[in-house]
C-alpha cells in the first residue's frame, strides 16, 4: 500500500484528503504544519507528498526544499491558491513535480495521483529518453520521462538531429505525466529561442493543463505553439509564425 503524506493547516482539507485517499487504497499520513510533516517524512519515507504552499510558520516552499533534501525522488505536489502561478513556478524551480489548485477538485486530485504514480514507475525503470519520428513534413520529438538539467544533452542531440534533416516544423511531444522542473523550463526556453532564430516553427503538445499554464506564463507561448494533442498540433503548426 503506497504511503501518501498530506501537509496542510486546514483540518477540512486534511479530512477530505484522508477520506478520498483511503478510498483509493493509499495509506494516508497527515500533518497540520511543515515541521510535523518533515518529521513524518523523515520517519515514514512516503513516495508521494501533497503540501499546501501557504501555511503559517514554515511555508510550503521551505517544506518542499527540505523534503527534497530528505529524499530527492519524492513526488512532491504543491497545492496553490487559484491563480498563484508565480508560486507554482517557484515550486517547480525547487523541483516540485506537480501542482494543483485549491479548493481541490476530485478530478484534479485523481489526475495528480495518476501522474505521480506513473512518474514513480518510470523513475524506477529509469525510463528517460527522446525518440524522433516523422509525421509527413513534421518531425516529432517524443520526450519520455522528466525534463531536468540531466536531459540537456539528450534533448539537444535529438533537436539538432531534427534540424540537420532540414525540418522547418518540429513538435515536442510530452506525455501528460511528464515532469518539467525549473532547469527543464530553462532548457526549453534556450532550445526554442535558438530554433525560432533559425526560422523553425515549433510546437509543444501533450502536457497537463497545469504545466501548459506555467509554460505560457514564463513566455514559452511566444516561442512555440502549445497544443492539446497531436492532431491539433499538426494542424496548428502550419498556421504558426
Amino acid at each position: 500500500m503506497t504511503k501518501v503524506l498530506v501537509i496542510d493547516d486546514e483540518k477540512g482539507t486534511l479530512r477530505m484528503f484522508g477520506m478520498l485517499l483511503r478510498a483509493y487504497g493509499y495509506e494516508v499520513l497527515i500533518a497540520e504544519d511543515g515541521m510535523s510533516g518533515l518529521a513524518i517524512a523523515e520517519k515514514e519515507k512516503p513516495p508521494i507528498v501533497f503540501t499546501d504552499i501557504k501555511m503559517p510558520g514554515m511555508d510550503g516552499l521551505e517544506v518542499l526544499k527540505r523534503l527534497k533534501e530528505i529524499e530527492p525522488k519524492t513526488e512532491v505536489v504543491v497545492m496553490t491558491g487559484h491563480g498563484d502561478m508565480d508560486l507554482a513556478v517557484q515550486a517547480l524551480n525547487l523541483n516540485a513535480t506537480d501542482f494543483i489548485d485549491k479548493p481541490i477538485q476530485r478530478s484534479a486530485l485523481e489526475a495528480a495521483l495518476a501522474r505521480a504514480e506513473e512518474r514513480l514507475r518510470r523513475a524506477g525503470a529509469r525510463e528517460n529518453r527522446v525518440d524522433l519520428r516523422q509525421a509527413g513534413p513534421v518531425l516529432i520529438l517524443d520526450i519520455v520521462g522528466s525534463l531536468t538539467s540531466d536531459s540537456e544533452k539528450m534533448l539537444d542531440d535529438a533537436f539538432q538531429k531534427a534540424v540537420s534533416r532540414g525540418a522547418d516544423r518540429i513538435l515536442l511531444h510530452f506525455e501528460e505525466t511528464a515532469s518539467i522542473n525549473g532547469a527543464g523550463i530553462g532548457l526549453l526556453i534556450q532550445l526554442l529561442t535558438e530554433g525560432k532564430q533559425r526560422g523553425r516553427r515549433i510546437g509543444i503538445y501533450g502536457i497537463s493543463d497545469n504545466l501548459a499554464k506555467v509554460l505560457d506564463m514564463v513566455g514559452l507561448g511566444r516561442l512555440a505553439g502549445i497544443f492539446e494533442d497531436e492532431e491539433s498540433a499538426l494542424q496548428g503548426i502550419d498556421n504558426s509564425e
